[in-house]
């Protein structure tokens, strides 16, 4: 499907609209001077842990644990990363770390 130059305008402008609110949203709702709501800050602590945990679930749910030799590389790669961000602290370092071994272990097993 192919837009029209306003279509394509059009479209745009509220693609940026949306962006803009979703970024100032925060500001413009909790920036009165005072501490966040309670909620907020239970989910500022709850969610990320939360999301990381749903991110390995779906990364890991198609694996056949009871075929031979599969899924190895998976959890290889998944252990290696929990232990370098408990060693390092890095985000960076744990994504590119357990990405750069999961890549070399699909190649050669």
């Amino acid at each position: 499907m192919t837009l029209s130059t306003g279509q394509a305008f059009a479209t745009i402008l509220v693609m940026a609209a949306v962006t803009l609110l979703t970024r100032a949203a925060p500001f413009i709702l909790f920036d009165r001077g005072g501490s966040p709501p309670k909620a907020v800050l239970y989910m500022g602590k709850v969610l990320p842990p939360a999301v990381i945990a749903m991110l390995v679930i779906y990364c890991l749910r198609n694996i056949d644990f009871l075929s031979a030799g599969r899924g190895l590389p998976e959890l290889v790669s998944a252990l290696v990363v929990a232990l370098l961000h408990v060693w390092k602290r890095n985000n960076l370092l744990s994504i590119f770390g357990g990405t750069a071994l999961y890549m070399v272990l699909i190649q050669n097993i």
